[in-house]
C-alpha cells in the first residue's frame, strides 16, 4: 500500500515512516499540510497518517478541507498524535471525522492493527 504521513515532529515522521516501509509499504513524508491536498487529489493513498498539533495548520483543521473538497473526500485518515486521552480520541473520531487515532508513540504492531482496518 502507499501512505502519506504529515508530521512537523522529524522525529515520529521518520519512526513510522520507518515502521511503514519495514512493513513493505511505500511512504511519503512531508513536515507539513502545504500542498497536501493536491497531492491526494491526484495520488492514490491507502491513507494519510495525519498529526494535529502542527505550528501552520493543526490536523483537525486540514482534515476538515480535505473532507470539504470533493476530489479528497472520502479519503482515508488516521489521526497520529501525542493526544491521548480518551476525550481527544473520540473528538478526533466522532467530531473531526479522522477514519481512526493511533497514539504516539506507536509500536509496530498496534501499526499493524491500524493497517488490517484500512
Amino acid at each position: 500500500m502507499r501512505f502519506l504521513v504529515v508530521d512537523d515532529s522529524a522525529v515520529d515522521r521518520l519512526h513510522l515512516a520507518s515502521l511503514l516501509e519495514e512493513l513493505g509499504h511505500q511512504v511519503e513524508a512531508y513536515d507539513s499540510t502545504r500542498g497536501i491536498l493536491d497531492k491526494l487529489a491526484t495520488g492514490q493513498y491507502a491513507s494519510v497518517f495525519l498529526d494535529i498539533v502542527m505550528p501552520e495548520k493543526d490536523g483537525y483543521k486540514f482534515l476538515r478541507e480535505l473532507r470539504a473538497n470533493q476530489p479528497t473526500a472520502a479519503q482515508h485518515v488516521i489521526f497520529y498524535s501525542s493526544k491521548k486521552t480518551s476525550v481527544e480520541m473520540n473528538y478526533g473520531l466522532t467530531r473531526a471525522g479522522a477514519n481512526d487515532y493511533l497514539a504516539k508513540p506507536i509500536s509496530r504492531e498496534r501499526l499493524e492493527q491500524a493497517l488490517r482496518r484500512i
